[in-house]
């Protein structure tokens, strides 16, 4: 039986006409598109012209000023004295400019501060208001200055620790009569380590530092000291001025306070807080007391680049020779690449001479020092020949520790060491410095540089000067630079020591022989500038005749027989009864003083005369 057609499937179309079924016509996207309905041209016009709702069109202008409003009146909501700031910014830019009359000045600071009466210690944390303060601290009276400093008294620690504020407070200070100074550092009592460990607040305990006086230091830096002291402030007197008398006589415990300084210095120089004096006096008195281990613990932390901006101090200078003397090669390494591009500032400083001084006498690692510090002080060598502080460096090549060019207490400085780290035993330094650092029969601390932990290196001070001034090529560079500035030199209170050093070629002649020729190219330059003819009614003195040059030029005679010979053959020769009276005849006594032979045969026929004569009078 067949089987029944299946329904569900899709009835197929029927057969078109004459039996044969109809090709299948294929669709197209342009069918799809035949298939819309069409627009009228008329229908799409009235689309285009229907009119679209209003909007209100702002302009760039308009949209400011609306922005503005808004913040402006967002800040009388968020600032309490935002409308009193307005006003005071409005006299501020009046009362700062710099040709405004007094009268009108001080009208406008009267206004001001009768505008912030009542509400200073408010207002003086905005950076505006605390400007306007600033200026009207400056110029307003001592009456009026007193009534701000009534206001913002019991405010001190909380203005110091702010932003802006601190800067009023730092004013009033450098404003402030004796009285008012006094009242100011006894309200930081009991807050000194704390404002120091802070970035602004450390800015006012060292601004009432620099300008207190002895006794006013001395109350600050106890605090640091000990618990006791920072409770009961009246235990100690200003006599009491280092840290090992004030253990001595008032019998504390060492170990108590060494303790307390490490718990107060370490978040100090965690935060790099190492600019501040008051910070490295305590450093210094720190490690005057501290065991082995903590003091080469500082040494170690402090022996960094930042080392650099400690420097500039007395004792924190002090703090930087201990680091080269005590400090590994590689401690001494980081602190000398520290130094790059700042050598030239360091070396014209006071205090950071002192410590560049003692970097080019004790590193060893001369080809490090070449790169980094002879390289920079090569660029400026003629700024620095004439430098007080910038030819140290200079002079202590050529001549090392000389007294002559370095003050007693500079040279103290440079000798000085950490007690603790000198090759003696803990309990003998221990015994020094408790029982009074000075009893009969006891040694003292200051040991010579001979005994000190890392002191120096192992090379030789003359092979280490000789790679730094000779090898490194810097002695020729300064030779040249002298003969070019001889004359400027030769007039100058500074410069005419390192003339007079380069000259003679350097101690223990270390320019000799090796710059031999250009040592006697130097002396036939200041010959020749000698050589000068005396010009009547000349407002320039004569070299013979000057106060610095004609009492170089006698030393460069006693003390070097080659100058003499060159300076009496180009310049004194046939001439010296000219020479004979004044400030020169000390120059033309030296060529019979002189302790050589061959000086004295040369000039002995020309010069004696003038002795016998009594026209030119010796030294006894």
């Amino acid at each position: 039986m067949a089987a029944k057609p299946d329904d569900s499937k899709k009835r197929k179309h029927a057969p078109a006409a004459g039996g044969k079924s109809a090709p299948k016509k294929l669709k197209s996207s342009t069918d799809k598109i035949l298939k819309k309905p069409h627009k009228s041209i008329k229908q799409l016009g009235d689309k285009k012209q229907q009119p679209k709702p209003h909007v209100p069109v702002e302009s760039k202008r308009e949209r400011r000023i609306q922005a503005k409003e808004l913040a402006e009146a967002r800040k009388k909501k968020r600032k309490k004295h935002y409308t009193l700031e307005q006003e005071l910014a409005s006299l501020w830019e009046k009362m700062r400019t710099r040709n405004i009359a007094k009268e009108e000045r001080s009208r406008l600071v009267s206004d001001a501060l009768k505008k912030m009466k009542g509400k200073i210690p408010e207002i003086a944390s905005s950076h505006v208001s605390s400007r306007v303060l600033q200026t009207c601290v400056k110029h307003c009276t001592q009456d009026e200055r007193n009534a701000v400093f009534v206001e913002i008294r019991p405010h001190f620690i909380t203005l110091a620790t702010n932003t802006y504020a601190v800067h009023l407070v730092t004013k009033m200070l450098d404003n402030a009569s004796k009285e008012q100074q006094a009242l100011f550092i006894s309200a930081l009592h009991g807050h000194v380590a704390t404002l120091l460990r802070h970035m602004v607040g450390s800015l006012v305990v060292e601004h009432a530092y620099q300008l207190g006086n002895a006794a006013q230091k001395q109350t600050l830096l106890m605090e640091l000291y000990s618990p006791e002291l920072q409770l009961f402030k009246d235990l100690i007197s200003a006599k009491e001025a280092r840290l090992v008398d004030v253990i001595s006589n008032l019998q504390l415990q060492k170990g108590s306070v060494i303790r307390h300084m490490t718990s107060v210095l370490q978040p100090i120089m965690e935060k790099g807080i190492l600019d501040h004096s008051i910070i490295h006096r305590a450093l210094v008195e720190y490690l005057t007391i501290a065991d082995k281990t903590s003091a080469a613990e500082i040494i170690q932390q402090l022996s960094s680049p930042d080392l650099v901006r400690m420097i500039h101090t007395k004792d924190g200078s002090k703090i930087g020779i201990f680091c080269i003397k005590h400090g590994s090669a590689k401690e001494r390494k980081k602190i000398i690449k520290g130094m790059k591009d700042k050598v030239g500032k360091v070396a014209r400083d006071k205090c950071g001479a002192l410590v560049l001084v003692s970097i080019l006498s004790i590193v060893d690692d001369t080809k490090l020092l070449s790169k980094v510090i002879i390289r920079e002080l090569e660029g400026i060598l003629k700024e620095l020949l004439s430098d007080q502080n910038g030819r140290r460096s200079l002079l202590q090549l050529l001549h090392p520790n000389s007294s002559r060019h370095f003050s007693p207490d500079e040279l103290a400085a440079l000798g000085s060491s950490v007690p603790s780290l000198v090759t003696k035993s803990p309990s003998e330094v221990n015994e020094t410095e408790t029982s009074g650092l000075g009893e009969a029969g006891k040694e003292d601390v200051d040991v010579t540089e001979s005994s000190l932990v890392n002191e120096g290196g192992k090379k030789d001070p003359l092979t280490r000067r000789q790679e730094l001034l000779v090898h490194s090529g810097l002695a020729e560079k300064l030779i040249d630079a002298c003969c070019e500035m001889a004359e400027e030199l030769l007039r100058s209170n500074f410069g005419k020591d390192v003339i007079y050093e380069v000259a003679m070629g350097g101690a223990d002649s270390i320019l000799s022989p090796t710059l031999d020729g250009k040592l006697e190219t130097l002396h036939g330059v200041i010959a020749s500038l000698a050589a000068h003819p005396k010009m009547e009614g000349s407002d320039e003195q004569h070299l013979f005749e000057h106060f610095h040059s004609s009492r170089t030029i006698r030393k460069l005679i006693l003390d070097s027989p080659s100058f003499a010979c060159t300076l009496y053959e180009k310049a004194l020769k046939g001439k010296c009864s000219i020479w004979a009276q004044g400030h020169s005849a000390k120059v033309i006594s030296a060529l019979l003083e002189t302790s050589s032979a061959m000086v004295h045969k040369l000039v002995k026929k020309e010069v004696q005369p003038l002795v016998d004569d009594g026209i030119l009078k010796l030294a006894k």
